[in-house]
């Protein structure tokens, strides 16, 4: 999604607060559901068809299985893997492990794997980087829009699907890379917010679209862009970013304007929350 597509509308003021999506074109199918009250937030979420398709779950473990192989040999999967690996990058990635051996990796907002290709090129890029590095642990994905056949076949794959639309606002306990490619705006500053503590945001790392493009448009005083950027925004000032080379046009739409965030605020920072 482009920096300046479509958003949600969101309220800042607390983590049940009232909000509705308007999701970019293209990646999705159907709309996020409405939260309104704590009580509906903390409902299970189940995909709309409650049945798998055994059929189709093959065609699409198939798909992937191609999909993984195809990204494994290209060029673009070998620079991120030479990025990871730079001194630089491995140390951002050290200090959010401390002392732990591995960090979960929490994937929002990945699409539709069994309608569109971006979709499957970013999940495949994801279980790849946890076969290649043993220290990125368990994978659990999200997305309102999977269907029950999508589900079964990323259990397959060795991920697991949340039972809650969490709305990106997961309270870290334990070192976590959130993999979020191209996902709105307020996704990024819902998982923000709800760690805008120094303790917290130095257990991130977080790989989404470039935190500099929302600044930048932040700049032209865009009250929608402003809104739903406050955090991000605020956030840039110790914010260690790495631009990702999508090296070929196969690559482009699934990771153009995408980077890996590493935060570091002083722990003698007191950090600003925001409020409208």
């Amino acid at each position: 999604m482009d920096a300046s597509a479509k958003i949600l509308t969101v309220d800042n003021h607390t983590c049940n607060g009232e909000w509705t999506v308007v999701l970019p074109r293209g990646k999705r199918s159907r709309n996020f559901s409405k939260i309104r009250t704590p009580e509906e937030q903390q409902q299970p979420w189940v995909p709309a068809d409650l049945e798998s398709d055994s059929n189709r779950q093959s065609k699409l473990i198939e798909k992937m299985n191609i999909c993984m192989k195809k990204v494994e040999n290209s060029q673009f999967y070998q620079t991120l893997l030479e990025q990871i690996q730079t001194p630089e990058s491995l140390d951002s990635f050290h200090k959010v492990l401390g002392s732990e051996l591995k960090m979960q990796m929490v994937i929002y907002g990945i699409g539709s794997i069994e309608s569109y290709e971006t979709p499957r090129i970013q999940l495949s890029v994801a279980i790849l980087m946890k076969k290649e590095f043993s220290w990125i642990g368990d994978i659990e994905v999200f997305d309102p829009v999977l269907s029950a056949t999508e589900s079964r076949v990323l259990e397959a794959l060795g991920c697991s699907v949340l039972s809650v639309n969490e709305h990106g606002r997961r309270c870290v306990t334990r070192p976590t890379l959130f993999y979020m490619p191209h996902c709105e705006a307020e996704l990024y500053n819902n998982l923000l917010q709800a760690n805008w503590r120094v303790e917290l945001l130095n257990r991130i790392a977080l790989f989404g679209n470039s935190f500099e493009v929302y600044q930048y448009l932040s700049e032209f005083r865009n009250s929608t862009i402003v809104d739903s950027s406050r955090h991000i925004v605020a956030v840039r000032e110790f914010t260690h970013e790495y631009v990702i080379k999508t090296v070929s046009d196969d690559y482009f739409a699934a990771f153009h304007d995408s980077s890996w965030h590493f935060f570091s605020p002083d722990p003698k920072t007191e950090l600003q929350l925001f409020n409208n």
